[in-house]
């Protein structure tokens, strides 16, 4: 008898029933991503007495795009709502550093979630459904910890578990594709990869930042950790790739003839018209001219940076 897979917590952002816990608990730096600085456990200035943004429509020209390009998986209403009851640290100024200190743990716990989760869904991943199963719910118990149980968990020992799970799954959904590419943790800054033949590749924690990707086929391609910021994705071919989140879309360009998966959308940001021709010649992993890229960001999966809000 299969066993049933375990319901986690929603794994969708809720800035409404979150205390602004990213735009508390994250430090950030001036540069390209962020018009100020901001130490950790520190509000932004934008803020709000009701915990939203005052500037979330304007983001982007406020200079505050790494605040569009990142996501807490749901990790901000669960710390909010669950850990801590539904108090916020303005009502217990004593919990505020503990608040700040938990979020981040259970953010990139339930980071963790949303790929096993997805995981479960890959057909040929299903020699190893089971495992997952059990990763996805030993992992949801140690979220749903009490503040003290969350900050002793090791991170990055689960985390190498999971990933070595997760891994295990994409090589079976991608040993359909015969002379796939490999280039997990690559330093592709810059590369010209315009139409690409990228299906089951493995890009995994690639750097692919400013990347020339128009008209890439990166169907079945393994993107779980790919820095995408400011990579050309217009008119490339991403219906089934693996493990792809809307944060990294979000960092990304795209314009009306990118593909995506039915799970994500397309970011308001990206051009409506089709600005890559079709058809564009295969090319190879050439890079271009290597060149500093401010304001880079730290975050899991490349994605630095912090939450829309409200």
């Amino acid at each position: 008898m299969t066993e049933p897979t375990p319901a986690p917590i929603s794994l969708l952002s809720d800035c409404g029933s979150c205390f602004g816990l990213c735009c508390v608990a994250l430090p950030f730096a001036a540069g390209a991503d962020f018009a100020v600085d901001k130490p950790a456990g520190t509000p932004c200035r934008n803020l709000q007495a009701d915990f939203g943004c005052g500037i979330h429509a304007r983001l982007r020209d406020s200079g505050f795009q790494g605040c569009t390009v990142y996501d807490c998986f749901g990790a901000g209403q669960r710390v909010s709502q669950v850990t801590f009851g539904g108090r916020s640290w303005r009502e217990a100024p004593e919990d505020t550093r503990r608040m700040a200190d938990v979020f981040p743990v259970v953010r990139q716990l339930h980071e963790l979630l949303w790929y096993l989760t997805e995981a479960l869904t890959y057909e040929p991943a299903r020699p190893v459904h089971a495992e997952l199963r059990r990763a996805l719910a030993e992992t949801d118990r140690l979220a749903a910890g009490t503040p003290a149980e969350i900050l002793a968990v090791d991170v990055p020992a689960h985390r190498h578990g999971v990933s070595e799970l997760l891994l295990k799954a994409s090589e079976l959904v991608r040993a359909a594709v015969p002379r796939r590419k490999e280039h997990r943790g690559a330093d592709l800054f810059g590369a010209r990869l315009r139409g690409a033949d990228l299906r089951g590749a493995s890009l995994r924690g690639a750097l692919l930042v400013a990347a020339d990707l128009a008209g890439a086929d990166l169907r079945m391609a393994d993107l779980i950790g790919a820095d995408l910021r400011d990579a050309d994705l217009a008119g490339a071919d991403l219906t089934d790739a693996l493990f792809l989140t809307q944060a990294q879309l979000n960092a990304a360009r795209g314009d009306a003839a990118t593909k995506l998966p039915p799970a994500l959308t397309r970011p308001g940001h990206w051009a409506t018209t089709v600005t890559a021709p079709a058809g564009a010649p295969a090319a190879t992993a050439r890079r271009g001219p290597r060149k500093p890229h401010p304001g880079r960001s730290g975050g899991q999966g490349g994605t630095g940076g912090r939450p829309r809000r409200r």
